[in-house]
């Protein structure tokens, strides 16, 4: 499979498939392709993997796509104004998303939930809590909010994140989250109650504009219900 990210602030991935190659993605996920392009829809693993895909913020079905007959191309474009990476997945290079993040990803691409170990922290902590644990082999795609920035941790060094802008980690990482010390900190700081700590080895992924914070901003200027 061979791939070409094209765009900027509404990026798409245009991939080149040889005959019998295959593509996975969500229900919705496909732009554009090849009329050889064959789709089946399936649990992908069975159900257990399928609720595993819903709680990490994906559907439960996936869809395959497949080049039939020679060679195939097939398009996955960002649903937000963002970035999508490339990472190539294989056992020991495990990478963990924020979730709803996976885009599509070769076959050998598995897509599972990842629960923060603290659960209470977690729970209280939002985006930080839930996120997706990509294994497997194969290349993966992930759509970000925003602009990128990229981090390489040593083993021991941390990062402070505000909650939300942590788009992608490698699985060696650590991540805890952490309420905001000082209760005059937490109600007048402006800054929410949690901040979520990056611990190396491992490299991190930073995304500028996370979209729960674009709905908070916007939130005001929307009309209320009746």
């Amino acid at each position: 499979m061979r791939y070409e990210i094209k765009g900027e602030t509404l990026p798409v991935v245009i991939c080149q498939l040889e005959g019998g190659e295959k593509m996975i993605t969500e229900g919705g996920g496909m732009s554009w392709m090849s009329p050889n392009m064959l789709m089946e829809t399936t649990t992908n693993g069975g159900i257990g993997k399928a609720f595993g895909r819903m709680f990490s913020g994906e559907k439960m079905f996936q869809n395959v796509y497949t080049a039939q007959g020679g060679s195939g191309m097939i398009a996955f474009a960002s649903s937000f104004p963002g970035s999508i990476k490339a990472y190539e997945i294989a056992p020991g290079q495990e990478m963990i998303f924020q979730k709803s993040a996976f885009l599509a990803g070769e076959a050998g691409v598995e897509l599972s939930v990842f629960f923060n170990k603290k659960f209470s922290s977690g729970l209280f902590g939002g985006e930080g809590f839930i996120m997706q644990k990509i294994s497997g082999y194969g290349t993966v795609f992930a759509e970000f909010d925003g602009h990128v920035v990229e981090y390489e941790l040593q083993p021991g060094q941390q990062i402070v994140v505000d909650t939300g802008h942590l788009a992608a980690m490698s699985a060696t990482c650590h991540m805890e989250i952490r309420s905001v010390p000082g209760v005059k900190n937490m109600l007048f700081g402006g800054e929410g109650l949690f901040n979520t700590v990056i611990s190396g080895p491992g490299r991190v992924w930073l995304q500028t504009m996370p979209i729960s914070n674009v709905a908070g901003i916007l939130r005001p200027y929307l009309p209320s219900g009746s």
